[in-house]
């Protein structure tokens, strides 16, 4: 498919925007299930999951504005997420909603990426940008399935 500049960089933007806003649907539902797991469990959905998570979405951000920014358009207004709703499955149910939050984000960073539409009308800021978000969040769902079998225990 062709695209002309100007709706290959608003279709990046929107996309970008899209990761971002699913990165940050996962941090408040681990912000969520923080609140409900003892003090280890906490640290450790801290370490493994809130971190990482809290990374990809600032370096999504920050990617999403310089973009913006090279092309001479309007960032997206990025606001707080609200937590997924109150999931039947208590911390385990948000940690869930936050697996499937990151997987989500992940697919459309990794469809963006093989459209090649990063390559047509993008530039190496933005690739690399991509790039490490997908690095940061990958982990995220391995680590949350882990987290998984011994919450509650």
């Amino acid at each position: 498919m062709t695209y002309t500049s100007d709706e290959g960089h608003r279709e990046l933007l929107g996309a970008t925007a899209e990761a971002a806003d699913t990165i940050a649907v996962a941090l408040a539902a681990l912000g969520e299930a923080y609140e409900l797991v003892d003090d280890d469990t906490a640290e450790r959905l801290e370490a493994e999951l809130f971190g990482p998570a809290q990374a990809a979405y600032g370096r999504m951000k920050r990617g999403h504005a310089e973009f913006a920014a090279r092309c001479g358009l309007p960032a997206a207004p990025f606001t707080v997420a609200e937590p997924p709703g109150l999931p039947s499955g208590g911390a385990a149910g948000y940690v869930e909603a936050a697996i499937e939050a990151a997987e989500h984000a992940d697919d459309i960073l990794s469809e963006l990426q093989d459209s090649m539409l990063p390559v047509e009308v993008g530039d190496p800021e933005l690739r690399a940008a991509l790039a490490d978000v997908r690095t940061r969040l990958a982990d995220v769902p391995v680590r949350g399935h882990e987290l998984l079998r011994t919450l509650g225990r």
